[in-house]
């Protein structure tokens, strides 16, 4: 049993935005692997898709929280941390780039921060999703003017778009890629691969 959870903020006002970028995966998931339409679930604070091996999430939690309707889920279904599959947006790759890795610190992302606290364990599968452009990677590595949390809630420029809706496919295959071939194949095959 897989546990994929898309992290981002819940409402209209937050479609779109950088941060819901784990959403906008989880939905072509769904679509592509033609699983139920998610259903909000108060239980787990989620909105859900599942059949009898893949669970769909997205945490109704706001993403500072997300972990607590990951760990509610996985806990729930008995999902060992290994079978969770987390998808988030990641300022420090470029637009375009993914990378798969297995464990390691929450690198100034809240929103994994919050997994790691609440499931216990740091040992579970990230999809990272690059939305740096050259204002965040300036702003961030030569201490310029530069507002992380306005730059992640923003939408879009439309000059990016279509390399956001090329890395949701390519992120959408190489989720298929862990659940088939296994996450070392799907590591050398995807990651950091721009478009």
């Amino acid at each position: 049993m897989f546990l994929i959870a898309g992290l981002g903020n819940p409402g209209d006002k937050y479609t779109g935005t950088r941060h819901n970028l784990g959403f906008e995966v989880v939905n072509e998931l769904r679509r592509k692997m033609d699983l139920p339409q998610f259903e909000t679930d108060k239980k787990f604070k989620s909105e859900i898709s599942k059949n009898s091996g893949l669970i769909l999430i997205k945490p109704l939690t706001f993403m500072n929280m997300s972990g607590m309707a990951i760990s509610a889920v996985a806990e729930y279904f008995k999902v060992e941390p290994e079978e969770v599959i987390i998808i988030h947006d990641e300022l420090d790759l470029p637009l375009g780039h993914i990378k798969i890795r297995l464990g390691g610190s929450d690198a100034g992302h809240h929103g994994v921060e919050s997994v790691i606290k609440i499931l216990g364990s740091d040992q579970f599968i990230r999809l990272r999703l690059g939305i740096g452009n050259w204002h965040a990677v300036s702003g961030e590595h030569k201490h310029a003017s530069f507002n992380a949390e306005k730059f992640v809630v923003d939408q879009f420029l439309p000059g990016e778009k279509s390399k956001v809706k090329a890395m949701v496919k390519r992120a959408v295959k190489a989720v298929e890629a862990i659940l088939t071939s296994g996450l070392d194949k799907a590591q050398n095959q995807y990651n950091d691969k721009g478009v």
